[in-house]
């Protein structure tokens, strides 16, 4: 009796079909990140981005955008994303393994007790910043393992003002978080697409999205002084009486948001055009 071999014939299923359900950001919100990306002249033509996702809302809202200008830019980019596991207790990112495959994209899962680091190597008395430093370079050593050539983060407006005006309160400095910049090694762009965006409005879409949220609840951080959160304070409560605070601050803080390494607009201009 003859041995009949029987293949399957899967239907295929259309990209547009396939990414029908994805989330579609809130048009004001792409407005505003559009004009950010545009001013900065952040995304071009065939970069790869590599995105820092914690699993809070606010990486999480940047990943849904990219996944939509993916769709519908004219300027094509290839996108992946990297967590960081700090290995903090309580907190598990690895839930959004599942979500990213669902996103169809690509996902870099890193894990280091920075707890442990920090006991050895930390300098001064902030952990937060000791983290914040070491997940940066973690995310600066997978995009050059990987290929990628932009490293996306995704602090917003009210980041931007609050570290503007803690630098100046608490170190005499005018500083803030930049837009677009080099690395000191000069071989990543860090850009930042969410510096317009209030973090009102990120909570909003990620509660409205259903997002899957994953908390960070880091007792190390919650433990120390919280100084950022004094001044989220002070900032809410005259927002009360100024309506046109953030607008303001947005204004004031032009001329820090271009350039954060000292050595000018021109290195951005010469090595990407």
């Amino acid at each position: 009796m003859e041995n009949k071999v029987i293949k399957d014939n899967p239907i295929k299923i259309t990209k547009k079909k396939r990414t029908k359900n994805w989330i579609k950001p809130p048009k004001k919100i792409l407005n505003i990140i559009g004009r950010a990306i545009a001013q900065y002249k952040m995304i071009k033509q065939g970069d790869k981005i590599m995105l820092g996702l914690s699993g809070g809302k606010d990486s999480m809202v940047l990943l849904t955008v990219f996944k939509h200008l993916q769709r519908h830019s004219p300027v094509k980019f290839e996108l992946a994303a990297c967590t960081i596991d700090s290995q903090i207790p309580g907190f598990d990112p690895s839930p959004l393994k599942h979500w990213l495959k669902k996103m169809e994209t690509p996902y870099f899962y890193e894990s280091e007790d920075l707890i442990a680091l920090a006991k050895t190597h930390m300098q001064g008395k902030s952990f937060c910043s000791f983290c914040a430093r070491q997940k940066r370079g973690k995310l600066y050593s997978v995009c050059r393992r990987e290929g990628y050539n932009v490293l996306a983060l995704a602090q917003h407006l009210d980041d931007l003002s609050e570290s503007f005006i803690l630098s100046a309160f608490y170190a005499g400095e005018l500083r803030t978080m930049k837009a677009h910049y080099l690395n000191n090694d000069k071989d990543i762009r860090v850009i930042r697409p969410l510096v317009r965006v209030r973090e009102p409005q990120i909570r909003e879409f990620a509660k409205s999205a259903n997002l899957p949220i994953i908390e960070d609840n880091c007792p190390a951080c919650y433990a120390k002084p919280q100084q950022r959160q004094r001044i989220k304070e002070l900032l809410l409560m005259e927002q009360q009486q100024n309506e046109h605070l953030y607008a303001n601050l947005w204004r004031a803080m032009q001329p820090l948001i271009e350039d954060d390494n000292y050595t000018g607009k021109a290195n951005l201009e010469d090595k990407y055009g």
